[in-house]
């Protein structure tokens, strides 16, 4: 497979590009090994690879030969694709060599990637996959690659086309993830969500024509089912806080985050766990959404100054964290900090169910519930604009659709004024 005479333009050995077909090895969930086909090239001993959708277990390689041995059901098939992309690999570079220009590896296989017409879901989902990881942004991936294993499961990790992915597949798949599986109805859009947003980028790409694209009007579609919101009301946030609790125990820690969480109209809990010293300056609390990015700053009520007062003790430094969570977390170690919110997260809503159980509350209370009792509470007291501006929603049609699931007066007021008639 292998042609040593093909590159000859190069001025030194270390410059020499090479190409080489490989079973590159990836450990799977199991923790075993699986083997996929794929095309190495090394430029300047940096090494990019060029997947073909396909694995082969190490028993069917020849190595030597760079081919799938005769011995595979499909080792024709194999072979004829192995070439196929090898050659236009080749193609490209004898063309940037020819106008002189230079490259990396990695250019090669990008352009190779842009060009190909048949990149297969899975492959598109890995890059997907790949590029979030390499901007750190694991939460994101974590879920994205969870939602896409729910596809694979379901076609038994055959490599699919986006062709194959039409409405029937999509119909059967909801069956499967609902009945089998046991998806909720919200679960199962997240799944199509992702599906979604993949073939738009193969769209994009030329990867897949338009015309099989199988959402939209009169195909399927994503619709959410409506939830019901249910937050804390003033009372109940009052139970909370006169609760005589231990200083320094891990129960009166919760209540502090939740409250923290609350007094500052409902921040999501793992921004909460993030906040950092440095976010406060003079009395004002600054600081950036990580769900959007969008930046923030709140005049920090006395109810939080009483919070902080607590932990001020164990400031070490202006960027130290100010809850204990992610203390001995280095700064730079994103991932490490995703699985450190994700468990911190359990514990602290196991300690609200006690917390509930305490204050006397039949509501089932999760770090969220912050965010919906100060919905329910601010109920129609103040603008949408103003929520808007406090629950930090890009769009205001957002901040409408999330209150009016707290505003009953007007719904209760009516329904009164219809079924009194008799009094």
């Amino acid at each position: 497979m292998c042609y040593p005479d093909c590159l000859s333009l190069q001025k030194t050995p270390w410059d020499m590009a090479t190409l080489k077909t490989v079973l590159h090895p990836k450990i799977n969930k199991k923790g075993t090994k699986d083997y996929r086909l794929a095309i190495r090239l090394t430029v300047n001993r940096k090494r990019s690879y060029y997947h073909l959708g396909q694995k082969v277990e190490p028993k069917f390689w020849d190595a030597p030969g760079e081919k799938v041995k005769s011995s595979h059901s499909r080792h024709k098939q194999l072979n004829r694709l192995i070439r196929k992309k090898y050659d236009e690999i080749e193609d490209v570079i004898f063309e940037l060599e020819a106008s002189k220009h230079d490259y990396t590896a990695k250019q090669v296989i990008d352009s190779i990637r842009k060009n190909t017409k048949k990149l297969s879901f899975f492959e598109l989902a890995d890059e997907h996959i790949e590029d979030l990881t390499k901007a750190k942004n694991h939460n994101r991936a974590i879920s994205d690659k969870s939602k896409i294993n729910r596809l694979k499961e379901f076609a038994k990790n055959r490599n699919l086309t986006f062709e194959e992915i039409d409405e029937d597949l999509l119909k059967k798949m909801k069956i499967y993830l609902r009945n089998t599986v046991g998806l909720s109805e919200r679960s199962v859009m997240n799944v199509f969500v992702m599906i979604r947003l993949l073939y738009n980028s193969a769209i994009s790409k030329k990867i897949v024509d338009q015309k099989f694209y199988p959402f939209g009007r009169d195909k399927i579609k994503i619709k959410y089912p409506q939830t019901i919101k249910i937050g804390l009301n003033e009372s109940e946030i009052r139970n909370i806080e006169n609760l005589d609790l231990k200083q320094g125990s891990a129960i009166w820690h919760t209540r502090n985050v939740f409250l923290f969480s609350f007094y500052l109209a409902g921040i999501r809990i793992s921004d909460v766990l993030r906040m950092r010293w440095s976010y406060i300056v003079g009395d004002r609390l600054y600081y950036k959404m990580s769900k959007n990015d969008k930046a923030d700053s709140l005049r920090l009520p006395t109810a939080v100054n009483d919070i902080l007062a607590y932990y001020i003790e164990d400031k070490r430094t202006s960027s130290d964290y100010i809850f204990p969570e992610l203390k001995t977390i280095p700064v730079q170690d994103s991932k490490a900090i995703y699985t450190r919110i994700k468990t911190s997260i359990k514990r602290l809503n196991d300690n609200l169910a006690k917390i509930a159980n305490q204050a006397e509350i039949n509501k089932k209370i999760t770090n969220h519930i912050a965010r919906h009792s100060f919905g329910n509470i601010a109920g129609d007291k103040v603008s949408p604009q103003m929520l808007q501006k406090l629950y930090r929603h890009t769009h205001l049609s957002t901040t409408i659709g999330y209150q009016g699931n707290f505003i009953h007066k007007n719904a209760d007021e009516a329904l009164d004024a219809i079924i009194n008639f008799s009094k």
